[in-house]
C-alpha cells in the first residue's frame, strides 16, 4: 500500500544528519529513546544523511513500520541544520522540502488568520 505523506497528521524531521546504515528498528529507537516521541499517532519521521542527497521516512501503518528510501540523483535537499531538534512540519513544509527547497520559504503567502477582515 502506498501512503501520501502529505495527508499525514504529524510530519517530524530530524535535523542534522542521520546515519543512513540505520534500519527501522535503529530509526524508531532514535525517535523514541532520543526525542521521546510517539511513533503510532499517524506521524511520518524524516531522517537525512551527511550529504543530503538521500533520505528516510519511517511510517507507521496500523499493522507494522514502513520504511521509504530515496536517494536524489540531481540535486540535495535543503535539509535544517540544527542538530539534536525535531521540528513539526506542514504538509506544504514537506513538499518544499521534498522540491528541495528551504521549509522557510520568506515569500511565500501565510494563511490568514480566520475571522480577520483586514
Amino acid at each position: 500500500m502506498l501512503v501520501n505523506f502529505t495527508t499525514v497528521q504529524n510530519i517530524f524531521i530530524v535535523c542534522g544528519h542521520t546515519d543512513m546504515r540505520c534500519g527501522i528498528d535503529g530509526l524508531a529507537s532514535v525517535v523514541s529513546d532520543k526525542y521521546n516521541l510517539d511513533l503510532f499517532h499517524d506521524a511520518t519521521f524524516l531522517f537525512c544523511g551527511r550529504k543530503k542527497d538521500r533520505y528516510k521516512a519511517l511510517y507507521w501503518n496500523r499493522d507494522g513500520f514502513m520504511l521509504l528510501y530515496k536517494r536524489i540523483e540531481n540535486g540535495n535537499l535543503q535539509w535544517p541544520k540544527d542538530q539534536d531538534e525535531v521540528k513539526r512540519l506542514t504538509s506544504q513544509q514537506l513538499i518544499w522540502l521534498l522540491e528541495g527547497l528551504a521549509i522557510q520559504q520568506p515569500k511565500a503567502i501565510k494563511s490568514a488568520k480566520i475571522g480577520c477582515l483586514y
